[in-house]
């Protein structure tokens, strides 16, 4: 019998609930990982059909799903955070990926054109931080895509998926969650309709489930797919201050007695009263 994904080693995880580089690389060298790189790799490009010229970050684990801008970008490469860990990518060539904190990229500000998501959202537990930092570095009209797991969908509930650890979101939420800290969400699709097994059969019909589900079956999707804009101003409602009352104040009179007040008649020449 086939031990589910997470148990096949001693699972690890750091702070929050990331995952460990090794058990990712794993999952994605495995006949379920190849096919749900191909399906998400679709859904991206239907997003992003041309990077020419751009600068591409994928940050969280995102390698698998990298490989197609490499050669179309101008410059492609990938950030994995400390408590997840890192892996050399790719075999050939050149090293392009870096281990950093994520809460603190090594990167100056507005320097990126793209970033990739993904294995990052549901994981940390310093979400808005996180996206503060993926703010500051990204260019004014720079784009995101947010991939992350959704609460319907079987991919956060069974143990096989590397999708299972963490915070799933729904549509809704994350789409929240993003403009909360300052991104304007464009566009949204949904992919891994298929469940995460490792059935042959099942294999085989997961791009046919996967056009099905696009069309009737939205919310069972596996994850959500959400690129999104750099919110460059933020909205201050002004109300509207009502006009200040003036105030009448009474003059004060100072009480006298009768023995004072003719005092100060005789001082100014008057005769007192009789």
């Amino acid at each position: 019998m086939r031990t589910p994904w997470p148990q096949r080693r001693g699972f690890c995880y750091y702070a929050g609930m990331w995952t460990d580089v090794l058990d990712l690389n794993e999952f994605y060298r495995s006949t379920l990982g190849q096919m749900t790189v191909r399906l998400l790799r679709a859904r991206l490009r239907e997003v992003w059909p041309n990077v020419r010229g751009e600068t591409v970050l994928g940050l969280g684990y995102a390698t698998p799903f990298l490989r197609p801008f490499v050669e179309e970008a101008q410059r492609a490469f990938a950030f994995m955070p400390a408590p997840q860990g890192v892996t050399r990518w790719p075999r050939e060539g050149r090293n392009l990926t870096a281990l950093v904190d994520e809460l603190d990229l090594p990167l100056p500000d507005r320097s990126v054109d793209r970033i990739l998501l993904i294995h990052a959202v549901e994981s940390t537990e310093q979400v808005r931080p996180l996206l503060r930092e993926i703010w500051r570095v990204m260019a004014d009209g720079g784009r995101l895509i947010v991939v992350a797991p959704t609460r319907a969908g079987l991919w956060s509930q069974i143990d096989r998926s590397p999708f299972y650890q963490g915070h799933p979101y729904s549509p809704s939420q994350l789409a929240a969650l993003l403009r909360a800290n300052m991104f304007a969400p464009l566009r949204q699709t949904r992919a891994l309709f298929m469940p995460p097994t490792h059935s042959r059969l099942a294999l085989r019909m997961a791009p046919a489930v996967e056009r099905f589900g696009q069309r009737w079956l939205g919310r069972f999707a596996g994850v959500s797919v959400i690129e999104s804009g750099k919110q460059l101003y933020a909205g201050i409602v002004e109300r509207s201050q009502p006009p200040a009352l003036a105030v009448a104040r009474p003059k004060l009179r100072i009480a006298s007695s009768r023995d004072t007040q003719a005092a100060r008649n005789a001082e100014d020449g008057e005769a007192p009263a009789s």
